[in-house]
């Protein structure tokens, strides 16, 4: 309010002064009268206003509006364009827990009866939290069921380690994965009824969800590829048709799938991410093979081909520690999504300390950092994708 009052006082007195001016007044008695009004100084400044600009009656001549004043006098009012962004973090495998097979020393069961909720995601809480919607692959369940699938790893955790996910700031999970089954139908429905006490929005197979953000609707659609091969293309066509039809903004495809260990990703693995973008995703994320992989654009929309291990209580000491946080920045104008592309990696390890896992993914840094990066530029070399010291991804020139 100071600038607009500031403005109408300079201008009543500068046309006071162009009326004398026209009734014969000296000019220099004009620049004394300027310099006399006794305005306090701001240190803001009006805009310049010529004599040509201004006709007899004092007002602005037509054609030398800005083009925002010209705007309000077409409607009477001042229009502005609504910019929203929505910044999208994602990780990979998270299993709270541990399988049937592990001791409990050095397990995550022990570390978390050691340390609680808030240790597991710590590290990396300040990004989690400075997002819009953090994504994860969740792998295991949370219940007390002791019936289980007759399988090598059957995953599991106790109901309370949901507080790991509210505590490190995880709104959204993939849960259709190999490993949702593995205490059968209560197993699945004890964590799903977690996901829903605590406001963490999930998606598998037919059931589609939405996050809701800045008055922007994320969906997303999860698919278990390892174990439905091409008939999860049914779920993702569906899907997808259903979160537009529900109005969702923005849908993030989630698909598990790939070759465990493997660094390059299947050929059905880059056919299917393509499908996905052409059925009308905005961003694919894909998870199980434990290790990174490569991302792709196409037309415009990332594929992160595995987001590898990311807080993984399946394994106390896993060979390949290298993980990673993918992140995007969408911008919707006047909710318009637009087609600027903003993403960066951040280069993490899985555990906080090189010896074993302790279950804490942290960020890397210095020579580390450097390594996983080079690594995630390799992977993504052959889809002709890099990103920059910064982690920022570069877009082809020309």
């Amino acid at each position: 309010m100071g600038k607009q009052k500031k403005t109408g006082c300079v201008a009543a007195v500068f046309l006071s002064v162009v009326l004398l001016a026209g009734c014969g007044t000296d000019p220099d008695s004009l620049v004394r009268a300027l310099e006399e009004t006794g305005e306090p100084d701001t240190g803001w400044e009006s805009p310049a206003v010529s004599t040509d600009d201004i006709g007899q009656t004092g007002e602005l001549l037509p054609g030398n509006e800005t083009e925002s004043e010209s705007a309000a006098a077409a409607d009477g009012s001042e229009e502005t364009e609504d910019v929203v962004t929505i910044t999208i973090s994602a990780a990979g495998d998270v299993t709270l827990g541990n399988h049937q097979e592990q001791e409990y020393a050095y397990s995550f069961r022990q570390m978390y009866d050691n340390e609680g909720d808030a240790y597991f995601l710590e590290n990396v809480q300040y990004i989690f939290e400075n997002d819009d919607c953090t994504i994860v692959n969740f792998e295991g369940v949370l219940t007390y069921a002791e019936e289980k699938q007759e399988k090598t790893y059957n995953m599991k955790g106790d109901p309370a380690y949901i507080g790991v996910l509210t505590e490190g700031s995880v709104e959204a999970v993939s849960f259709a994965n190999n490993h949702r089954l593995d205490y059968l139908e209560r197993g699945s429905s004890d964590t799903v009824a977690l996901f829903e006490e605590n406001d963490i929005v999930y998606a598998y197979d037919r059931i589609t969800g939405i996050y809701e953000t800045k008055d922007i609707r994320i969906g997303i659609v999860s698919v278990n590829e390892v174990s439905q091969g091409a008939a999860v293309e049914k779920y993702l066509m569906e899907g997808i048709a259903a979160l537009r039809e529900d109005d969702a903004d923005l849908i993030v495809a989630c698909c598990h799938w790939g070759v465990e260990r493997e660094n390059y990703p299947e050929d059905y693995q880059q056919e299917l991410g393509k499908k996905c973008i052409d059925w009308g995703a905005d961003l694919v994320l894909g998870s199980h093979p434990h290790v990174l992989q490569g991302i792709e654009v196409y037309k415009g929309h990332f594929i992160v081909y595995s987001l590898a291990n990311f807080c993984f209580g399946g394994n106390r000491n896993p060979e390949d520690k290298d993980t990673m946080i993918f992140s995007q920045t969408f911008t919707f104008i006047d909710g318009v999504l637009q087609d600027d592309i903003t993403a960066r990696v951040i280069p993490c390890s899985v555990s906080s300390v090189a010896g074993r896992n302790d279950f804490r993914p942290t960020p890397a840094e210095g020579k580390e950092y450097n390594r996983i990066l080079d690594r995630i530029n390799t992977y993504s070399e052959p889809f002709s994708v890099w990103f920059g010291e910064d982690g920022y991804y570069v877009e082809p020139q020309g």
